[in-house]
């Protein structure tokens, strides 16, 4: 609701003085009908990210009853627009334990669940979840995959060094940057439409692309992409969030 006030204001504000003197309304109408259709896009949005959260949450106490004090919360929904989310690949949920002893609750272990998403997963009764296959992840894993990425997407071939750098620098958008002197590794340029492939296991192939980690589905022969800015936000989770 806050996004949509902030909208509105920004919108009337927008509105040339001149409107204000026609008669007919149209100018007025056509306003108020493109905020009702924002409106519409944003509850829409919101009602999915709940949806998504529901069903997370389910196939975590089916699959992993271990869970029994949790926090679970999407890590990619927030700015998204509805012309946008079918063709969302992945959606990722945060999750973290913690203890509680009717006081404050104490932080534990942080896990990341991938639901990969496919074709018509969204349709007009909103997300089909048949067609999204769930991966959960923990930080070791999570350390394992940004290795075998970084390896194929930069000139670096020592594990040791990127796996340093992975856990003592920063992902950026052009690769690793390194903390307290440590060193740098950079990502190639490559064009849009270049890929670097690397065998990761059974399960997946990963996909070096400037723009993103492809993951591809063995199973399924889908092709997921993991946007620079999603793989940021996840390995800040894992590492420099408390």
């Amino acid at each position: 609701m806050k996004k949509l006030f902030l909208i509105s204001i920004l919108i009337i504000y927008l509105i040339p003085n001149q409107v204000k003197a026609q008669n007919d309304g149209a100018a007025v109408a056509a306003v108020a009908g493109g905020l009702l259709a924002i409106g519409a896009g944003i509850a829409a949005v919101e009602q999915m990210k709940e949806q998504a959260e529901l069903t997370a949450t389910q196939w975590l106490l089916t699959n992993h009853p271990e869970y029994t004090k949790f926090s679970l919360k999407t890590l990619d929904f927030d700015g998204k627009k509805l012309k946008d989310m079918s063709t969302t690949s992945v959606i990722t949920f945060k999750i973290r334990k913690f203890d509680f002893n009717g006081e404050e609750p104490k932080l534990g272990e942080k896990t990341v669940l991938f639901g990969f998403t496919s074709f018509g997963w969204i349709n007009e009764y909103g997300i089909d979840f048949d067609k999204v296959k769930w991966f959960l992840i923990d930080s070791e894993e999570w350390m394992n995959m940004m290795t075998a990425y970084s390896k194929v997407a930069s000139s670096e071939g020592n594990e040791h060094i990127i796996r340093e750098a992975l856990k003592n620098g920063k992902v950026v958008n052009r690769g690793i940057k390194g903390k307290n002197g440590g060193e740098d590794i950079d990502f190639y340029k490559i064009d849009g439409d270049m890929y670097l492939v690397t065998d990761y296991s059974p399960h997946m192939k990963f996909i070096y692309n400037e723009r993103s980690l492809g993951i591809f589905l063995k199973e399924t022969s889908d092709l997921i992409q993991i946007g620079r800015g999603d793989i940021i936000k996840i390995h800040e989770f894992f590492f420099d969030e408390d």
